[in-house]
């Protein structure tokens, strides 16, 4: 498995959405894996071909399913590649004042709109 081929995979908004659907429910048919995707049965196994060669899904078969399921691995191992070379303290209170600053943003509008 390549980086490359791991950051391709996730360039795709249809495949990071395939990736949110088995985090949220691992193990999932390909039927299970097309309801609410305006797409093809093939598009679909496109995608996940191109996920299962970057190993970021799996699949087993049990009779005459074939379930994929989410491998967070690689994901993990960019986290650690690159975000590491980070200090994570540092990103985590950015990330953290960010977040306030919006809430805080998202309640004045709230709060002027009534």
């Amino acid at each position: 498995m390549s980086m490359d081929a791991v950051f391709k995979a996730l360039a795709d908004q249809v495949r990071r959405q395939l990736l949110d659907s088995l985090h949220a429910r691992n193990g999932q048919t390909l039927n299970e894996l097309c309801e609410g995707h305006d797409m093809t049965r093939q598009a679909v196994t496109k995608h996940l071909a191109l996920l299962e060669a970057a190993n970021l899904v799996v699949t087993q078969r049990r009779g005459r399913s074939k379930l994929h399921f989410l491998n967070p691995v690689p994901i993990q191992e960019i986290a650690d590649r690159w975000i590491g070379k980070f200090e994570r303290t540092r990103l985590r209170a950015l990330s953290d004042l960010k977040r306030n600053l919006e809430g805080k943003r998202h309640g004045k509008l709230t709060a002027s709109s009534t």
